[in-house]
């Protein structure tokens, strides 16, 4: 199967979204990370990042998460990277510090019962920023 990160982008958004209005905090907080991620390598694509025949990052440091640290960062750091390095970046920043600090990909395996809403709340903001930076790719050709 070939990664599609902007496809991926808006499916989880949208899923996200949708539980979140049905309460289900705890799997809508997991996707928000998910959705964040998958958005902002569809942009480091578009800004520069090589991808492999399969659709995935070619180099090994951009493989991480959105709260992933690895000797390069983690997505929201790579994402400056790329974006800060090409010429329609300019128009494209984050807040600084990323909102997914305390998000992890294994939280899928908590109790929902440890995940509420002030918890949500900024990774829902977060997700939000990446959705309309990707919108905005997408209305002025970018992506």
């Amino acid at each position: 199967m070939n990664a599609d990160f902007l496809d991926a982008h808006h499916r989880h958004w949208q899923d996200a979204e949708l539980l979140f209005g049905l309460g289900r905090l705890a799997n809508a907080d997991h996707l928000y990370g998910v959705a964040a991620e998958c958005g902002l390598k569809r942009l480091m694509h578009a800004f520069g990042m090589t991808l492999t025949s399969d659709g995935g990052p070619q180099n090994k440091f951009d493989r991480v998460h959105v709260m992933e640290a690895n000797k390069s960062g983690n997505a929201w750091d790579r994402y400056e990277s790329y974006r800060s390095g090409h010429h329609q970046g300019t128009h494209y920043g984050l807040p600084t510090p990323s909102p997914f600090l305390d998000w992890d990909v294994s939280q899928r395996y908590a109790h929902q019962r440890d995940i509420d809403a002030p918890r949500v709340k900024p990774h829902r903001t977060g997700a939000a920023v990446v959705h309309a930076l990707i919108k905005k790719a997408m209305v002025e050709g970018l992506i």
